[in-house]
């Protein structure tokens, strides 16, 4: 009987900051695709569009008009999803019907003034300021008394649900900590208890240590796909430096965190030869005044293609009612994104 081979056969896989499991079936990738082909995203954008909200001088949609800024700008997202002046409120039926207020703020941050550019095509040193806007942000709405975690984020195409294709992320910062980042807190926080360390750092050291899933690296960032990952080129950006947050980065340790996010981005992009899409957010300690000695800074990417630009893997069936499923195995993937240039197609 033949041993147990990761790369040929059915298998789960654990992910030790959600504690949930994956199932990964690789024999699967060899058969035919019959599924739903995307039609191909547009290309060519004009480096100012009179019509967007978020180029300079425009009027956005809630009336108010952009300054005439150059590099980066952050505003009050004008349909924000979360308020501040939500007043407090409780609906509890039996324990079966609960509902509670939550206050919050939304706001907006243009990556860059030009309409046609996103972060991989964007200078080194313009990236890094969108870094330190993060940083920025991150210090200045965790400093609000009753803004308990901040979520920094990236949607980027069309696909992804993102309504605006000039560069922007956003940043939603709630009163109550999410459920993505209490289950990584909860994870963090065990591990720290029973190994007296940090999980993050040593699951870095193992998959340097074994090489297969890394995609790239500098001084002070690991971009590598997990072994727990869902999305087939799922990845995760992790300080080599324990660190808790974007605000703790050194100088150095900015420059790297730009560094590294153009090279993976401009990997994404090379891939398929198209603009990339994905979601992308930080995970990093809560903002709620407490010592979190568990948290380390680390960013995941989550991009829906499969095996084109125009086909794009679903969450549907089995990976809704029973858990999530992949047939490409990361260190498949890893081994895909590392061949890639990290020089922009579009550049060659």
């Amino acid at each position: 009987m033949r041993s147990f081979n990761l790369n040929d056969d059915p298998h789960r896989r654990f992910n030790p900051l959600t504690r949930e499991w994956i199932l990964v079936s690789p024999h699967r990738t060899k058969r035919p695709w019959q599924g739903q082909v995307e039609k191909p995203p547009q290309e060519e954008r004009p480096a100012y569009d009179p019509n967007c909200y978020l180029c300079p001088g425009n009027t956005r949609a809630g009336g108010v008009r952009n300054p005439e800024y150059t590099s980066t700008f952050v505003f009050t997202n004008d349909f924000a999803a979360l308020l501040p002046e939500t007043p407090p409120g409780e609906v509890n039926e039996s324990n079966l019907l609960v509902a509670r207020s939550e206050r919050g703020t939304c706001r907006v941050i243009c990556f860059s003034p030009r309409h046609d550019l996103t972060l991989p095509e964007m200078e080194e040193t313009d990236i890094r300021r969108v870094v330190d806007v993060w940083a920025d942000e991150y210090l200045d709405l965790g400093a609000k008394p009753w803004i308990n975690y901040v979520q920094i984020f990236e949607n980027k195409g069309a696909m992804m649900g993102c309504s605006n294709p000039h560069p922007h992320g956003q940043i939603w910062a709630n009163e109550t900590m999410p459920v993505e980042p209490s289950k990584e807190q909860a994870s963090l926080e065990a591990y720290r208890a029973e190994h007296g360390r940090c999980l993050l750092c040593d699951y870095v050291a193992l998959e340097e240590r074994l090489g297969e899933r890394i995609v790239c690296a500098n001084e002070h960032f690991v971009a590598l796909v997990p072994f727990w990952a869902n999305w087939p080129f799922e990845t995760m950006v992790i300080s080599r430096r324990h660190v808790a947050s974007l605000a703790e980065l050194t100088d150095a340790e900015r420059d790297g965190l730009a560094n590294i996010i153009r090279r993976l981005t401009t990997r994404y992009d090379n891939l398929f030869e198209t603009s990339f899409p994905y979601s992308m957010g930080f995970h990093q300690q809560p903002t709620d005044g407490q010592e979190h000695p568990e948290w380390h800074l680390h960013a995941h990417y989550y991009p829906p293609l499969l095996r084109s630009a125009t086909v794009r893997k679903f969450m549907v069936g089995y990976e809704m009612l029973a858990n999530p499923q992949r047939d490409l195995t990361p260190e498949a993937a890893a081994d895909r994104l590392r061949g890639l240039s990290e020089i922009h197609y579009k550049r060659r």
